[in-house]
């Protein structure tokens, strides 16, 4: 299982707001099985399999062009961690419980 985080940004659309953008994009994510994720105020953080979160990436990727972008910028980052589970949950968890050990 990884953990990745997307930012989509359509260019010369006319207007600062990306919301409409964000909206149909998030569209596109409630409507795949397999996932997890999550909106925050500067990205998606997305938790599924390789084999998924790749041809979805692809997916949203086109989205803006769909709404008549003529140019994307997308940014990924991707945790994929082989030596146990991971998850959107547990990454922020680690980091909660040594907050608290260390105080």
């Amino acid at each position: 299982m990884a953990v990745l985080e997307v930012v989509i940004a359509p260019l010369g659309t006319g207007s600062t707001s990306l919301s409409p953008y964000v909206a149909d994009a998030h569209r596109v994510l409630q409507e795949t099985p397999g996932i997890k994720y999550q909106l925050t105020p500067m990205g998606t953080i997305i938790e599924g399999e390789l084999d998924v979160l790749f041809p979805l990436l692809q997916r949203l990727h086109e989205v803006p062009f769909e709404k008549g972008a003529r140019r994307s910028m997308t940014i990924i980052r991707i945790d994929d961690r082989r030596d146990k589970e991971l998850s959107m949950e547990g990454k922020v968890k680690s980091v909660e419980e040594k907050l608290v050990t260390s105080k």
